[in-house]
This record gives structure tokens, C-alpha cells and sequence, in this order.
């Protein structure tokens, strides 16, 4: 099949790395290996930072031209399909629903979200706009069970959402000895010290307090031998490195933000990934570190628990338990063969459960039942 893809939150390709971004550009890597020929059909962004004044409806406008001008260019030869991936009440879609609908063709949506405490509020136009979009779709995929239960009510009929878990390409072979022996080298590390790993982008809001839950949580651990590795970069970079202020500098590596294969050699060469998760939908990073075999300590929250199994591949605390957080941190670090019995599990269930053909079979098959049924 022909198929328009887009992305309102953000294009796929978007200079800014994310895990939204990640996920946008793994669908459409799904589908193409399916056979089908996906085209990027706007990067329009509709996103609203809640501070400039307006500015959904100015959106919203703009959104309704281009929506004009994208039926009239595509009506000659329209895709067979659009779709949607990640549409909430920050980033309705102002394309889809009108194109779709103006060339009679189906309409499916990734990654969904609804949140009717927003109503009224002051993203009002765009949830509204993100529930007629819902209301509209021949389906919707969601990636997170935690979305369901706000989604089903909005359906034509139940049948029309679908769960796909979140999904990685699998990880090349590596070998983590050689990677850990030349990271300890580069970074001056001490190789015999358990190596704890956070992934995540360096800006404001949930992200940086991510980051200060795991500074205040490792200060209780000083005591015991660890060392962390952060990566990421991003504009509260400065802040996010002062809260670790009251750990001795020796004991971190702030390594900025990475291409993959470094960023794989850090996975392959640590012992526990570590993320409090403050309000993650799911955490693309806690999924590709455990498809790498890597442990996972997090926050449960979200999606988190759809792909982190507690006490199986990693350990789940309450959302933003700093002392609950130690303590898990430290007792895996305590336990190198309970490291490794969830590394081994993380790896055979990531394999299992989030892997990419899989995922693409899923969707391949989901997305040609609904250009039958039309």
C-alpha cells in the first residue's frame, strides 16, 4: 500500500533526537519492510507549548489550509492509507481526519492519547480536536496499555483499537568486555566498579526532574562503589549536571548526547540502567538497554510497566520515591548474579515481545484487514 505518513508532535525528521522521534522512525522502518511505500506526507508541526497565547488556534487555522492544499495535491494519485503516529491534546492532528476524509480513504492513528481532565482547560481546542480525530479513525494503535481506557469511549466501535507493544530493531552482536575495557580506558573508569547508565534528554519539566530524583537517590548511595554514565545532552544540560553536585565527581561520566553505536557500546558495557521515568509513556532507552541485555531500575509510571517486567528483567519503584529508588539501585548492585539473571531475561523478552519483524507483521497485517474492509 501507498501510505501518508505524519507525525504531529514532530517530524521524523526532526533535527532533535527523542524517543518520539525513535518510535516515528521505527513504524515507518515497520511498514517499508513490510512492503509497503510509506511517504512523509507533512512535518507540520501542531504542538502547542502552553505559553505563547493562542497559538492552537492559530494552528488550528493553519492546519486547516494545509489540510486544503494536501487534498488537492494528493487527489490525483491519494495514498491508499494514512497514518497518524502520536496525536494528543498538545499535538492534535490538523491534517488527517480532513484528508482522509476528502479522499475516502482510512484513517489510522499510533500512539493516541486522551486525558479528559483537559477539558476546558487551557489546551481545550486541541483536545477536542485530538477526540474528533480518535472518534474518526478506522483504528487506533495504541502502544501502552495505561491509554486504553480514556480511548475506548471516544471509538465508533471497540474493535477499532488495537495494542502494539513498543518495538526496537534488534541489537548488533557486540562484545561488552571489549566495550567496557575501552570506555573504562577513554573515560578513565575503574572497571571493576559496578557501572550504572541514564539515557535522556537534558531539558526541563519531567526530564530534568528525572534527573534530580536519581542525583538526591544515588547521594544515599556514596558509600557503595558504583559509577554512573550519563547520556544525553540538551538546553538544561548546566542544571542538570549541578544536581549532581554532591556526588564526587570521580564517580560520573557525563558523555553527552551520542550516535548509536556508541550509545551501544555504553548499553553492552554497563551493569544496571537506571531512570526514575517522571511521566514516560513507555522510555524507548529503558527498552533498547534491555533488548542489549542490560537491567532496568525505573519509575512506574505510564507504559514503563509494559515493558519493564519488576522483579523479572529490572525493578519498578513508586513515581518519584527517591528512597525507594536507592534501595532498588542498591540491591541489584549488591547482587551480580540477580544482575544477571534480569539482564538475561530483559534480553529473551525484549526478543520475544518488542521486536521489530515482529511488529511489522502486526502492523502489516492490521493495516491490510482495514483497506479490505472498506
Amino acid at each position: 500500500m501507498r501510505i501518508a505518513f505524519y507525525a504531529p508532535l514532530k517530524p521524523p525528521n526532526h533535527p532533535t533526537p527523542s524517543g518520539d522521534r525513535r518510535m516515528a522512525r521505527l513504524l515507518i522502518a515497520a511498514l517499508e519492510h513490510a512492503g509497503h511505500d510509506v511517504a512523509l506526507a507533512s512535518d507540520f508541526r501542531s504542538w502547542d507549548d502552553g505559553i505563547s497565547p493562542n497559538r492552537h488556534e492559530r494552528l488550528g487555522t493553519l492546519g486547516a489550509r494545509l489540510a486544503g492544499r494536501l487534498t488537492r495535491r494528493l487527489r490525483e494519485a491519494p495514498p491508499d492509507l494514512w497514518f497518524t503516529y502520536h496525536l494528543y491534546h498538545k499535538a492534535p492532528d490538523w491534517l488527517g481526519p480532513a484528508v482522509s476524509r476528502s479522499l475516502g480513504i482510512p484513517y489510522v492513528i499510533a500512539e493516541a492519547s486522551y486525558a479528559p481532565k483537559q477539558a476546558g482547560g487551557r489546551f481545550d481546542l486541541g483536545h477536542r480536536a485530538a477526540a474528533q480525530a480518535i472518534a474518526q479513525a478506522d483504528a487506533v494503535i495504541s502502544l501502552t496499555t495505561a491509554d486504553t481506557e480514556c480511548l475506548h469511549p471516544l471509538l465508533a466501535s471497540p474493535d477499532r483499537l488495537s495494542v502494539l507493544r513498543p518495538f526496537v530493531e534488534p541489537p548488533s552482536p557486540r562484545d561488552g568486555i571489549a566495550d567496557r575495557a575501552a570506555l573504562a580506558h577513554s573515560l578513565d573508569l575503574d572497571p571493576d566498579a559496578p557501572w550504572l547508565l541514564a539515557v535522556g534528554m537534558m531539558r526541563g519539566g519531567d526530564k530534568q526532574r528525572s534527573f534530580r530524583i536519581l542525583a538526591r537517590a544515588l547521594e544515599r548511595l556514596v558509600s557503595r562503589d558504583w559509577r554512573l554514565l550519563v547520556v544525553g545532552d540538551g538546553p538544561r544540560r548546566t542544571c542538570v549536571e549541578e544536581s549532581f553536585g554532591k556526588i564526587p565527581p570521580d564517580r560520573l561520566r557525563f558523555l553527552g548526547a551520542l550516535p548509536p553505536d556508541r550509545l551501544a557500546a555504553c548499553y553492552a558495557a554497563a551493569d544496571l540502567m537506571v531512570w526514575p521515568a517522571i511521566n514516560e509513556a513507555y522510555g524507548m532507552a529503558l527498552l533498547e538497554a534491555q533488548a542489549a541485555g542490560l537491567p532496568v531500575v525505573a519509575g512506574r509510571t505510564g507504559g514503563v510497566p509494559d515493558i519493564v517486567r519488576d522483579g523479572v528483567t529490572g525493578l519498578l519503584t513508586p513515581i518519584g520515591d527517591e528512597t525507594a529508588f536507592a534501595e532498588a539501585v542498591a540491591s541489584v548492585l549488591t547482587d551480580e548474579s540477580r544482575r544477571a539473571a534480569m539482564g538475561s531475561a530483559a534480553k529473551r523478552i525484549a526478543a520475544a515481545e518488542h521486536g521489530f519483524a515482529g511488529a511489522s507483521r502486526t502492523l502489516d497485517a492490521l493495516l491490510k484487514q482495514i483497506a479490505g474492509s472498506r
